[in-house]
């Protein structure tokens, strides 16, 4: 079960150890992890500050996801 509010996106980057992971559901909301485990740890408490801190400033909080997903591709890289 995806214990999440919202869905993910995790990273893989050519570390073998650092993963990148982001919500496509929840603008401005980032982070990295060690680990896929690690990003889905930290996002899930890190989710939880952010809308914390959004409701603060009085800033729009989306809705929670009906069916999140976690998705782990490698990095999308900008062209030069």
């Amino acid at each position: 079960m995806i214990d999440l509010p919202y869905s993910l996106t995790i990273e893989a980057t050519e570390e073998p150890d650092y993963f990148g992971f982001f919500s496509p559901d929840l603008e401005g909301f980032t982070g990295i992890g060690h680990s896929i485990e690690d990003c889905v740890y930290k996002a899930k408490w890190g989710m939880k500050e952010h809308i914390e801190l959004l409701e603060e400033r009085g800033l729009p909080v989306p809705p929670k996801a009906k069916d999140p997903k976690i998705i782990v591709q490698n990095e999308v890289r900008l062209a030069a």
